[in-house]
């Protein structure tokens, strides 16, 4: 694999161990940048953001990573560990200065300095599967409501019909 980028020397000891285990994992799956972004749905750019430690990477991410790299189970969970003491202690941005009323930050909406969450969209092949609504109970009596009404005016048209 190629040299990776020196990570910044103030960088918390949680992310810098964090990003490191990371990288291995990245380079034990052999897969370059842009064939990692392939196979996980996230972008060359965001691993390369994710892997210098410019920004947290999404639980999803790590999860992706570690399915590449045929982690499960305890090994991978243990890098969901990682990845939550890590986020917790990933460098925050500068708060921005006060804006004027009128701006998107005045009417509430999130600045940069916003707490970090985790990415909610999942790849499909990572998404639960969620079971079926529950029917109603009354969806089933009905239809057996409506077939006993059918019979019975089925036998009551045949029965005028043979004595008419």
């Amino acid at each position: 694999m190629g040299t990776w980028q020196p990570l910044p020397d103030d960088l918390p000891s949680e992310v810098r161990h964090f990003v490191e285990q990371l990288r291995q994992l990245k380079d034990t799956t052999g897969l370059s940048l842009a064939a990692l972004g392939a196979r996980t749905a996230y972008s060359k750019s965001s691993w390369q953001r994710y892997l210098n430690a410019v920004q947290p990477p999404p639980r999803q991410a790590v999860a992706a990573l570690c399915r590449v790299a045929g982690l499960a189970g305890a090994d991978a969970e243990r890098h969901g560990v990682r990845w939550e003491l890590a986020v917790e202690a990933w460098p925050r941005p500068a708060p921005p200065p006060p804006t004027s009323p009128g701006t998107a930050e005045a009417a509430g909406a999130p600045g940069p300095a916003e707490h970090y969450e985790d990415d909610p969209t999942l790849p499909w092949w990572d998404r639960p599967e969620e079971p079926p609504p529950p029917r109603p109970a009354g969806r089933r009596l009905l239809l057996s409501a409506v077939l006993l009404l059918l019979v019975l005016l089925g036998v009551a048209v045949g029965g005028a019909v043979a004595f008419g």
